[in-house]
């Protein structure tokens, strides 16, 4: 590879196409991600620009990204781990990596395959590649896609990291990768997602509340209760997991309408946020979750009816969601819900700038009017150093036409008779210089 692997990464040979960390990460599929700059190296092009973390149940894993490789490497609390200890437990870092990306599947052939069905997404393939949809664990899931209600990517994320502090001990605390502009930073606590046992007992309303949670609180208290009571909270036999928890994720082997079904009985889970689940942990790859925000992108590119208004922004209906989704489906496929999730990445607001090459020396209208609104500030100050230098210019006249009129008094002492030609030559030099530069003055400022 171009630059040196740091040191405790190993490199799996991915390219950015089959895998963007930076939009997968943070375009609303997972919550729990932390995300560090990293300083900029002379091989900026080669080399990562963030560290991504995130706390599993007994280890930390860090990934970078270069353009040909995923940079990864797990990070466990307790005793210095032997030479045999650390290359087990580096495979089964492995193993989950290839699992929570699902990189057996070929995103690239996808993309192709969803580019020759739909010119919508062909048109956007280019800036947005590399999305692809994970595979997470069903109960943070549910969890996390229970706090979506109503909100946003910002304060789910907030609340879900409040939630792993309050209810799991931090399992480790690692420094940041490397020092930070904003001054020394130090050591952050790194909590695993709590188990349904954790979150099901009473107190947990009050307590979640006073974090913020809301009306969502009871959802999440009741939900996690329904699990326990149901399914057992016992220790299953892989030694990792809650019954519960066991159950939830073999609602995989489930049939689609099935495993909805089954969610639809928690508190808190309507369609939308069952169909969140099946898509992002239980590997049903054709559901489209549909919300307004999913809606309006049906009604800008492929043709739906607005209800409740012109835009789109009307109760989403029993049958408007059913509409959306097999429209969608019937446009993408086996794999619709992850070109769903494309699509809905590149409609968000903060991804209006992602995948923009910052301006060059380039030959469009638009690059060069984008270098003209970079640039404002220094267009003004030279605005203001020409309307300084007219100012002293027109002094100069000034000084130089009482001069002229000193030069004709005297004369005119000797020669009266030239008074009345003089008069009208400085009556017409005062108007056409006091004129024109407030001409100039009122086009300078249209200009700005």
């Amino acid at each position: 590879m171009a630059s040196a692997i740091p040191a405790g990464f190993h490199a799996l040979p991915l390219s950015a196409a089959q895998l963007s960390l930076a939009a997968v990460l943070k375009c609303g599929q997972s919550f729990r991600w932390t995300s560090y700059p990293l300083p900029s190296s002379p091989d900026a092009e080669s080399s990562p620009t963030h560290e991504y973390r995130l706390c599993l149940r007994d280890r930390v894993v860090c990934l970078r990204q270069s353009p040909g490789y995923l940079l990864y490497r797990s990070v466990f609390p307790g005793e210095h781990l032997s030479a045999e200890q650390e290359r087990v437990r580096d495979e089964e870092t492995l193993i989950w990596l290839k699992d929570y990306f699902q990189l057996d599947v070929d995103l690239v052939q996808l993309y192709d395959q969803w580019s020759d069905r739909d010119q919508v997404f062909n048109k956007l393939k280019s800036r947005f590649s590399g999305i692809r949809m994970l595979r997470q664990d069903p109960w943070e899931n549910l969890v996390s896609f229970i706090c979506s209600s109503n909100n946003n990517i910002p304060r789910i994320t907030k609340m879900v990291h409040a939630l792993c502090k309050q209810y799991s001990p931090s399992l480790i605390s690692l420094p940041p990768p490397a020092p930070s502009e904003i001054g020394p930073q130090g050591p952050a606590a790194y909590h695993p997602f709590p188990p349904p046992s954790s979150l099901a007992t009473p107190k947990a309303k009050s307590t979640l509340r006073a974090l913020g949670f809301g009306y969502r609180a009871d959802y999440i208290q009741r939900t996690a209760k329904m699990l326990v009571d149901t399914h057992s909270s016992s220790i299953s036999d892989s030694g990792l997991r809650e019954n519960c928890e066991e159950w939830l994720a073999g609602l995989r082997d489930m049939s689609t309408e099935a495993a909805r079904e089954e969610l639809l009985k928690f508190v808190g889970v309507g369609r939308k946020v069952a169909d969140c689940v099946l898509l992002m942990s239980l590997d049903k790859r054709e559901v489209i979750p549909v919300d307004t925000h999913v809606h309006q992108i049906a009604i800008k590119h492929y043709g739906m009816r607005a209800a409740g208004g012109s835009k789109g922004k009307g109760v989403m209906t029993p049958r408007i969601y059913e509409e959306v989704a097999t429209k969608l489906a019937d446009i993408w496929g086996d794999y619709a819900g992850w070109a769903h999730s494309v699509l809905f990445t590149a409609d968000l607001k903060a991804f209006s700038s992602f995948g923009i090459q910052p301006p060059t020396p380039a030959t469009t209208i638009r690059d060069v009017g984008s270098s003209a609104l970079a640039s404002s500030s220094s267009s003004k100050r030279k605005h203001t150093e020409i309307q300084n230098q007219r100012k002293v210019m027109l002094m100069g006249a000034a000084i130089a036409a009482m001069a002229a009129a000193t030069t004709v008094l005297v004369a005119v002492h000797d020669d009266p008779s030239l008074l009345e030609d003089v008069s009208d030559d400085l009556s017409s030099l005062s108007e056409d210089d006091a004129s024109s530069p407030g001409k100039r003055r009122r086009r300078c400022s249209d200009d700005i």
